[in-house]
């Protein structure tokens, strides 16, 4: 990194430059003290107890020149996820690049409304549409080895690191390319979605980590938001057994119109869920028997 000699460095010092660094490029100062501890971590192997132990300890100069290579990089506001090829999702390491949006903490709401169904089922059939990463999908597979798990996604892109993520996690999944329900056989009891759902001109107000670098197709709901939320709701019904339940990941203030859509198509049992922050953010709803 230019500007800073790599021999000699201290942990102290490598930290508080790092922090410097990623706060001077315009990242909000608790990530930017969070990332600095990330950075030690996976491109140092350093570790909070060995900081703490030994904080005039010196960094060898070729760790330093990695930090400082990922480092500039990450000055140029590429999420952090994609530079180090991992998100952490439902306890679970998940490979991600620009090919994928990067999973969020947001979206563990829907896997866990999801869990609460699963607790009473024997062997369900799970269908993860615009699946991405397959986060969701195998992240259930995981936590509830009897489902049957399908990832469908348009991409094909995306579907490579999904199957990347299956390999890795040891997640026997059903792989699918379609545009939404394309290629699909029979019904599911569970359809689960993160479709994108932010409205085209809000994109551009985002971070520069999303708007510049998340795959643009993976966040775009066209005027409203609602886009991809009317077709999936319009079509599920003929992929959903009876009985079966509508899953979705939702924006925060689009509670009430996802509630609009399921009454309009005659779902039932319908339910706006609530995150940690208080704001919408799963929308669910049962289709009849």
């Amino acid at each position: 990194m230019s500007g800073h000699a790599l021999t000699g460095m201290s942990l102290r010092d490598t930290l508080g430059t790092v922090r410097h660094e990623l706060a001077s490029a315009g990242i909000p100062p608790e990530e930017a003290a969070s990332e600095g501890w990330i950075l030690l971590d996976l491109v140092c192997g350093i570790k909070r107890e060995d900081y703490y132990m030994d904080q005039d300890a010196l960094v060898p100069e070729e760790k330093l020149n990695a930090l400082f290579g990922i480092l500039d990089r990450r000055k140029e506001r590429i999420p952090l996820q994609y530079l180090t090829g991992c998100a952490w999702f439902m306890g679970f390491p998940f490979y991600v690049d620009e090919r994928v949006l990067i999973p969020r903490q947001d979206t563990e709401c829907l896997v866990e409304e999801a869990l609460a169904f699963l607790q009473d089922e024997s062997r369900p059939r799970i269908l993860d549409l615009c699946t991405g990463s397959g986060c969701i999908g195998i992240a259930l597979k995981k936590l509830f080895p009897a489902a049957e798990v399908t990832l469908l996604d348009l991409s094909a892109d995306a579907l490579e690191v999904a199957a990347v993520n299956a390999g890795r996690l040891d997640a026997e999944v059903e792989i699918v390319q379609g545009d939404l329900f394309e290629g699909l056989n029979g019904r599911f009891d569970y359809i689960l979605s993160n479709p994108p759902y932010i409205p085209t001109a809000v994109i551009e107000t985002l971070m520069p980590e999303v708007k510049d670098h998340e795959p643009r197709t993976a966040l775009d709901g066209e005027a409203d938001g609602l886009f991809f939320y009317r077709r999936i709701v319009r079509e599920a019904g003929a992929y959903l057994s009876g009985g079966g339940w509508l899953l979705f990941e939702i924006g925060a203030d689009q509670g009430a119109a996802l509630a609009a859509l399921f009454e309009a198509e005659g779902y039932r049992q319908i339910q706006i869920k609530k995150d940690l922050s208080g704001l919408d953010r799963v929308a669910l709803a049962r289709k009849e028997s």
